[in-house]
């Protein structure tokens, strides 16, 4: 079961940038992990798969 949804925004609870949920993937023996598109201080945007415990809901 997935803790947040697709399109959820988000704030990386780590290093405070935020971001929109573009996918995710679920395992049988390790943490869900999402994909989000993070925003940039330059305007840019920036795609990684985080950990479901590194991620804050806004």
């Amino acid at each position: 079961m997935f803790k947040f949804e697709l399109g959820e925004l988000l704030t990386v609870t780590k290093t405070g940038e935020k971001g929109e949920v573009k996918g995710r993937a679920e395992y049988i023996e390790e943490a869900n992990k999402y994909w989000v598109d993070c925003e940039s201080n330059s305007d840019l945007s920036a795609n990684f798969w985080f950990k479901e415990e590194d991620l804050q809901a806004l």
